[in-house]
Formats: C-alpha cells, structure tokens, sequence
C-alpha cells in the first residue's frame, strides 16, 4: 500500500501459498499478469471473475490498468492473492472505498493454509486402510 510515483500505487496480496505484486496505475481496465494478458495467464471464467470482484464492488471497473505479478502456490491461491492486492491498492487510492471493500470482506487476508502432515498418517488427518484380518 505504497505510492509510486505521480500515479502508480502498490499494494502485495496473499492467499494460501500465493504473493501478489500489484501495481495500480489510472488507464482504460488492462491487466497484466506475469507480462501476459490476465485471460492468457488465468483461463477459468471463475477466476476472472474473483479477480475483478473489488472493481465491480468500488464501480471502478476499466478505471485503472493493473501490472501483477504472483508467484507461489496454485491457480485459485494466485487469484485469490491478485484480488487480494488489487481490494488494497484500491483503498490506498481512496479511503471512500475501503468502507465498501471491508464490507465485502476483500480487505481481509483469507488465513486458511493447508495443514501439516502428521507423522503416521498419509496426509495430515487421513488414515491408512484399517485391515482386521
């Protein structure tokens, strides 16, 4: 939640094992990830769809041009982190919209992270098949 410059702002968004570098600059709705245009680097329609969440819930969508880029974890975790970023970076903008992100709930870093495994186990609660005989 850093300014950049005249206009570019920054903001990092995590979720799971996903990081979120985002850089906010005011232009005409282009994102970027990875220097690939986002519908290259995310193909579900879902996970379009969660990353332009806080746009849609601020009324800013196609106001300002997004340079990402995330690393770490899966699909979903690096969607879940680009939205993450972006809900910040747009409450760095302007304090109005951080009443409406929080509301939304995009403002909160998602604490859920997949859970050790246990020793004795297959994974972190599954059991090995029980045979009685």
């Amino acid at each position: 939640m850093k300014k950049i410059g005249q206009l570019t702002y920054y903001a990092t968004g995590r979720r799971k094992e996903s990081v979120a570098r985002v850089y906010l600059t005011p232009g005409e709705g282009k994102i970027s990830v990875n220097q690939k245009p986002f519908e290259g680097y995310f193909n579900r329609e879902t996970h379009r769809l969660i990353i332009v969440q806080p746009f849609k819930a601020t009324k800013t969508l196609g106001k300002y041009d997004i340079r990402a880029t995330v690393s770490g974890g899966g699909i979903g975790g690096q969607a879940g982190a680009l939205r993450h970023g972006i809900a910040r970076a747009l409450a760095a903008i302007d304090e109005t919209l951080r009443v409406v992100l929080r509301k939304d709930g995009y403002l909160t870093r998602d604490p859920r992270a997949k859970e050790r495994k246990k020793y004795g186990r297959k994974r972190a609660r599954k059991r090995f098949q029980y045979s009685k005989r």
